[in-house]
């Protein structure tokens, strides 16, 4: 006869099993570690390309900078820098500091929109400064605690 306790057990394991199952089907990521939403911005810099950048945060609000790096680098970018300019600007500013126009639409094309200007600068160690502007929204990330 079997005793009770090892139903108990075995019902325990079973239920265990069902709702970890249950969650990964539902909870529209399959895999928790690979990124999920976070890709939801297209990489649309080559892999044979580099193309570096800084990202400043041209709005009061908190931590936009780095919610803008992480969608630089999702779209293939290669984010050197990161920090607040120093005036608040309502749309985004993609500033070209090597001519290279292209690498501007790359940029403008990830963001999801913003205004290209051409402003040469050899002292700086990137090739775009990009400047967020406040009507710029990042896109959603998954909850990862």
């Amino acid at each position: 006869m079997i005793k009770p306790g090892r139903w108990i057990l075995a019902a325990l394991v079973l239920v265990g099993l069902g709702w970890y199952g249950w969650g990964r089907r539902h909870s529209g990521d399959a895999s928790p570690r690979d990124g999920g939403a976070r890709n939801a911005i297209a990489r649309v810099v080559a892999d044979t390309t580099r193309i570096r950048v800084e990202v400043f945060n041209g709005t009061g609000v908190r931590g936009l900078a780095r919610r803008g790096t992480t969608a630089m680098r999702d779209a293939g970018f290669d984010v050197v820098g990161t920090g607040n300019w120093d005036a608040k600007v309502d749309s985004s500013i993609v500033l070209v500091r090597t001519g290279r126009m292209e690498w501007g639409a790359l940029a403008v094309k990830a963001l999801g929109g913003a205004r290209i200007e051409v402003r040469p600068d050899s002292l700086r160690y990137v090739d775009l400064t990009v400047v967020l502007g406040a009507r710029w929204r990042p896109p959603a990330l998954p909850f990862d605690p």
